[in-house]
């Protein structure tokens, strides 16, 4: 698998959940963080004796200050430890957690599920996108792209979105993607057939950008698997089916 396959793959799989995914972490720390009890110092109380006035007499009727004894006291009770979460558990939480996020709720429609989906999706990627989209017009410049060259290539990926979206509604129709489990095997299944697609689509685009022209985008660092990866209406993606009771 090239380069360019495994960096569509991982935006495909990983992407959709990367700033999702923060957000359940984050929503983990501030739980914990919420349940840890404060620790409060207090301070001790300060005790000042009057002022001496240099008359013995009246000195010694005024009230000095007392020494306040210390309180001693023996071995305190103390609860057990809570017993830490290890990794496979806070992994298996997680994958719970994030099932609930992007799985479908009970008696959830298809519309609803997406008017809860898409604009997370939407959002997470917008940065990314607008990044991915820079990067491709400073290539461009440095590699000489005409800009009936540029409409060309957006023609071209087209059909790749729409090839790429059947792909993935058919993935998770079938189970092979899941919110509700960590399918491994699916997944470089999947990440195998996404291989298929960008390599007929840089077929097309070695047809319209010159052998020179791809060499020196390339050379500007720009990827053409993380740019696709990144703009496809992955928003638009069929709802998955319901959790099963089992499962």
């Amino acid at each position: 698998m090239t380069r360019a396959t495994k960096l569509l793959a991982v935006t495909t799989v990983v992407g959709l959940a990367a700033s999702t995914w923060l957000y359940v972490d984050n929503r983990s720390l501030r739980s914990e963080l919420a349940e840890a009890p404060a620790k409060v110092v207090p301070s001790p109380a300060k005790e000042t004796a009057a002022p001496a006035t240099g008359d013995a007499w009246l000195d010694a009727t005024k009230p000095q200050a007392a020494a306040v004894p210390k309180a001693t006291s023996g071995d305190q009770p103390a609860l057990p430890d809570e017993p830490k979460e290890s990794r496979l558990d806070r992994r298996a939480r997680r994958t719970e957690e994030f099932g609930a996020m992007f799985g479908r709720h009970e008696g959830e429609t298809e519309e609803e599920y997406r008017a809860r989906i898409g604009p997370m999706i939407s959002a997470g990627l917008a940065v990314p996108r607008m990044r991915a989209i820079e990067n491709r017009r400073i290539a461009e410049e440095k590699a000489g792209v005409t800009p009936e060259q540029s409409a060309k290539l957006d023609q071209a990926f087209e059909k790749t979105y729409a090839d790429v979206m059947d792909y993935t509604n058919k993935a998770i129709t079938d189970g092979v993607l899941s919110p509700y489990e960590r399918n491994v095997s699916g997944w470089l299944e999947y990440a195998g057939g996404l291989g298929g697609m960008l390599t007929e689509t840089q077929g097309s685009i070695g047809k319209i950008l010159s052998p020179d022209q791809m060499k020196k985008m390339s050379a500007s660092g720009f990827e053409w698997g993380e740019y696709l990866g990144l703009q496809a209406p992955w928003q638009e993606l069929k709802p998955p089916p319901p959790q099963k009771p089992n499962n």
